[in-house]
């Protein structure tokens, strides 16, 4: 049990950090995701068929359907949340995305018929207070509205991510990793490919931190995460993940510089403690995590 918590710790410690890597990237935002789902997807094919685990994709075929939408969700996301990294830094893009878990909590009454309560809309609430307090005062600090509207759209498509991941009960562990990167890669290279055409000027300086984020930050986080949670209490998965987003903050303050004010600080507490609330004492049945998702920003 112990080595399964610090196996999850640092996957989320990865995950905090990838807003920092990508920083380091002198690429668009687009072209950085399309390298890292596709190193990060050869990665985890790799230690998929090392691993021998029998294929469970092809065994329902909704359940297909329903990865493959999700993984549509993922890239579309990290397109948003990237593209909100370059405009209004990590630490205000990272609060934005992490009301994505809220989003599917407020909804999963309608979607999977699990009870509203008061616990749940009360988090609802304060997530929704703290995106106004941190929101405000990024636009009157000049902040772009098109990097807030991606932080926003991140999240969004964060929740769709999470709602269609939870209806391919079939497809579990790592190949559901996989299978979620590999159909991320195509959603964002046809993207680029229709957007700009596939030829992408990689600078020699940005071969190394594009390996790190895709086989380290990416690849080696969702083993060390898959790897992991299946040991682990539900309720721990649900409320320890949030060490990401406030590793997120804690390494964009010490490494990049960035601040918040008081009012975005008050409205970060908002947001985190809101949506544990509504994890502790919303649902006696959590919601799963993805990290990113599982593969997670």
């Amino acid at each position: 049990m112990k080595s399964a918590y610090l196996k999850y710790a640092a996957a989320l410690l990865l995950f905090g950090s990838n807003g920092i890597v990508a920083s380091y990237i002198a690429l668009t935002s687009y072209e950085i995701v399309l390298t890292r789902t596709l190193i990060a997807s050869l990665f985890l094919i790799l230690m998929f068929a090392l691993s021998r685990q029998k294929v469970q994709f092809g065994r329902v075929r909704s359940h297909q359907f329903y990865l493959v939408v999700s993984g549509v969700a993922m890239g579309a996301s990290w397109m948003f949340l990237y593209e909100a990294y370059a405009q209004i830094g990590v630490s205000i893009a990272t609060l934005a995305y992490y009301c994505g878990p809220v989003i599917v909590m407020i909804l999963s009454p309608i979607l999977f018929r699990e009870k509203a309560t008061s616990a749940k809309v009360l988090g609802f609430l304060a997530v929704l207070a703290g995106m106004v307090f941190v929101n405000g005062q990024a636009l009157s600090e000049g902040k772009t509205a098109w990097g807030l509207f991606c932080g926003v759209m991140s999240a969004v498509m964060y929740a769709f991510m999470v709602i269609f991941n939870k209806k391919a009960v079939s497809i579990t562990g790592l190949e559901n990793a996989m299978g979620q990167l590999i159909t991320s890669f195509i959603t964002v290279a046809i993207f680029v490919g229709l957007k700009q055409g596939f030829s992408i000027d990689i600078a020699p300086g940005n071969v190394w931190p594009i390996l790190f984020l895709g086989i380290v930050n990416t690849g080696i986080g969702c083993y060390l995460y898959f790897s992991s949670i299946g040991h682990l209490p539900v309720q721990s998965v649900a409320i320890s993940g949030y060490l990401e987003p406030l590793s997120a903050l804690l390494f964009s303050a010490a490494l990049l510089g960035e601040r918040l004010s008081p009012l975005q600080i008050a409205g970060a507490v908002l947001i985190l403690g809101g949506a544990v609330f509504g994890e502790i004492f919303g649902q006696k049945q959590s919601l799963p995590k993805l990290s990113a998702s599982p593969v997670d920003p």
